[in-house]
């Protein structure tokens, strides 16, 4: 049966060859006038002169932890951990390329053609993201399997989970600073002070704000899915060895052989991965298409047939029906936690409409509503996520788990797809608004960008789900290595690693809402410097300076995501090797406890406040300009960090720190616990 291991690499080059045929299309699409071509330019420079930069300081860090790999687990595991981190890279490069290059198309074909072709150009941009997510990682992954057979590659597979996670992390922290440094001086000085439009070409940071949203939305939010996706295969491959036999409390008992039991999660990643291109081909434009309804036809298909086949896989593979139970049960949480999402952060229901009408009496009561929003919204997707665990379990013990992680993550390339087209769509409102095109222009890219901000808000609900059960999965995978059966909450030792686990995410996320404000206030310094110098800006007579606004992003990203992405590898290892690995899983707990709950909270309050801004300008509560919107826009940049930078990052965070306590899980049972 090892033989079929090989149908996963060969699903995932078909993939990648799709999304090369994906990106080739758009690129035949007009870019439109002069003018827009000259500001999808100015994007497209900045965004790829950052990415550079960023690889490169991301390249010193992943040499530098392949030496120590190296010297302390064993070079072939180094090896791969070098190919991860290379795949993850290239998996943003790759979408980025495509969202720069589609957004400009995007407004060309709504001012030429109408909603249907400016859906069809922006869904397909979004979509070479999606498939280069899951098809990069599942050809990693595959081709490990094939060349070391399914149970030595459960040996090493680790190395290049870890090459992910690491670089995803970087991605992620260094993407979200960018982005939400740019939008919060863009929207304080321009919307508030100046009294300008969003993406007023007068506006200084207007370019950087377009920028942020590739390398914080695109790249970010990519890399932040491929390591989820990546981490849930890797944690089924290693459980696969580690487990003999399945005593479920459904159905009757079965046992696991390795090698069935590695190749059930990649052929199902494969299924997936096909399911997703099919459900891509059913998003159509129209005139009098919806776009909400269209995206979700797409979804709703890719998930009936990774269903449907889930059930045959598990009965051919695995000779029982219990390991499509654990499945269907992810993907089912994924779902449901996908739209609890949507009724707490989109402007059709209540949570937000009661928001932005607390928005009347000032910045303060609009800021108290959000946070409650945000911490009432952790319910739903945790009762979920519980759910989740204690149905997959019931099927197949702690495989079922990372089954369901699977599961879930198995129409990634779909899922990424629908939410990158919101960014995509986003800059082309940005485009049309600086190339001064008619207003119906506009009108189109606004519609598809309001439902972008539901579509990003539902994937930012399924990245914290998947994070939790990759987490966990990962954790029961650590667990069974160093021989942990359970946690004992009476030993000091094992309480003091869950309180550091639990503080962590708190930490993390100071670093990174410090680094937002520090980078954010340099950003408003330059834009007030630079309208108070040269008064012809805002008559129209002069050109703002978009180089410099574009610098301080990038320098402050830069300088600012190294803090954490340390913080991050440091602290399992320190705790590791100090405290044991009974106190290390205290802390993996503790982290993984708090950090889903905060980043829910974070993630859904942000986008509710952006979506509240958003009703006001509709028109409600006196609509743009009023007090009330003004009172939104100070919400919003609140919200910003919070949906953008501090909570996607927490996701990365937990999964990391569990896979580094894997790939040092014989360190720390050898030299651990010192005290």
């Amino acid at each position: 049966m090892n033989h079929l291991a090989i149908l996963a690499p060969l699903a995932a080059i078909a993939a990648l060859v799709f999304a090369y045929g994906l990106a080739s299309w758009v690129y035949k699409v007009d870019e439109g006038t002069e003018r827009m071509k000259e500001i999808a330019g100015y994007i497209r420079e900045g965004a790829m002169a950052f990415l550079k930069r960023q690889y490169m300081t991301m390249a010193a860090v992943a040499i530098a932890l392949f030496i120590i790999i190296g010297l302390f687990i064993g070079w072939m595991t180094a090896v791969l951990y070098i190919f991860g981190a290379l795949l993850t890279m290239i998996a943003g490069l790759f979408g980025m390329r495509a969202a720069t290059n589609g957004n400009v198309r995007t407004a060309s074909s709504a001012m030429e053609s109408g909603m249907g072709k400016a859906l069809k150009v922006s869904f397909r941009s979004g979509s070479v993201m999606g498939l280069c997510v899951s098809g990069l990682g599942l050809f990693g992954i595959g081709w490990i399997v094939v060349a070391f057979g399914a149970v030595d590659a459960a040996v090493v597979v680790t190395g290049f989970g870890l090459g992910v996670s690491t670089m995803a992390l970087f991605a992620r922290v260094g993407g979200g600073i960018y982005t939400k440094a740019a939008d919060v001086g863009a929207d304080l000085v321009g919307k508030v002070e100046a009294g300008i439009p969003e993406d007023d070409p007068r506006n200084p940071a207007v370019i950087a704000d377009n920028v942020g949203d590739n390398v914080g939305d695109i790249a970010g939010m990519g890399t932040d899915l491929f390591e989820s996706y990546v981490g849930a295969l890797v944690s089924a491959i290693t459980l696969s060895i580690v487990i003999a036999n399945v005593n479920p409390q459904f159905g009757a008992a079965f046992t696991l052989d390795p090698v069935s039991a590695s190749l059930f999660p990649l052929l199902l990643s494969a299924v997936g991965l096909i399911a997703s291109i099919i459900g891509i081909l059913f998003v159509r434009g129209g005139e009098n298409v919806n776009p909400a309804a269209a995206l979700n036809m797409g979804t709703y298909i890719a998930g009936g047939i990774v269903i449907i086949c889930s059930v045959i896989l598990s009965k051919v593979i695995l000779d029982t029906y219990n390991a499509a139970g654990a499945v269907i049960a992810g993907l089912l949480v994924g779902i449901a936690i996908g739209k609890i999402t949507e009724i707490y952060t989109s402007a059709d229901y209540k949570s937000v409409k009661s928001i932005a009408e607390q928005c009347q009496t000032g910045a303060a009561t609009n800021i108290i509503s959000g946070f409650a929003v945000g911490m009432l919204s952790t319910v739903g997707p945790i009762l979920c996520i519980v759910a989740g665990i204690l149905i997959s379990n019931a099927f197949a013990g702690i495989y079922g788990i990372a089954l369901a992680a699977v599961g879930m993550l198995s129409t990634t390339a779909i899922t990424v797809a629908i939410d990158a087209f919101g960014p995509v769509s986003d800059n082309a409102g940005g485009i049309a608004e600086m190339a001064e095109l008619p207003k119906e222009v506009r009108e189109i890219t606004d519609k598809l960008d309001s439902v972008g901000n539901t579509t990003a808000a539902i994937g930012k609900g399924f990245a914290i789900g998947s994070a939790a059960l990759t987490a966990l999965a990962l954790f029961a995978a650590y667990s069974e290595i160093v021989g942990l059966e359970n946690i004992n909450l009476v030993n000091p030792l094992v309480i003091s690693g869950l309180f550091l686990g639990a503080t962590l995410p708190f930490f993390f996320s100071a670093l990174t809402m410090k680094s937002v404000g520090k980078a954010a206030y340099q950003m408003i310094d330059e834009v007030r410097r630079q309208f108070r110098e040269d008064p012809g800006i805002m008559e129209g007579t002069s050109k703002p300076d978009y180089a410099k606004c574009v610098d301080i992003s990038t320098k402050a990203a830069l300088r600012e995501m190294v803090a954490p992405g340390i913080l991050a590898i440091l602290a399992p290892v320190a705790v590791g090797i100090i405290m044991g690995t009974e106190a290390l899983g205290g802390m993996l707990a503790g982290a993984m406890a708090s950090g889903v709950l905060i980043a829910i909270m974070m993630a859904n309050a942000g986008g509710a406040w952006d979506n509240a801004k958003k009703y006001i300008e509709q028109g409600n509560y006196g609509g743009k300009g009023s007090d009330a919107h003004k009172a939104a826009v100070v919400g919003d940049t609140v919200g910003d960090p919070f949906k953008d930078t501090s909570g996607p990052s927490i996701n990365t965070l937990i999964k990391l720190m569990t896979i580094i306590a894997i790939v040092f899980a014989d360190v720390f049972v050898r030299i651990g616990g010192l005290i």
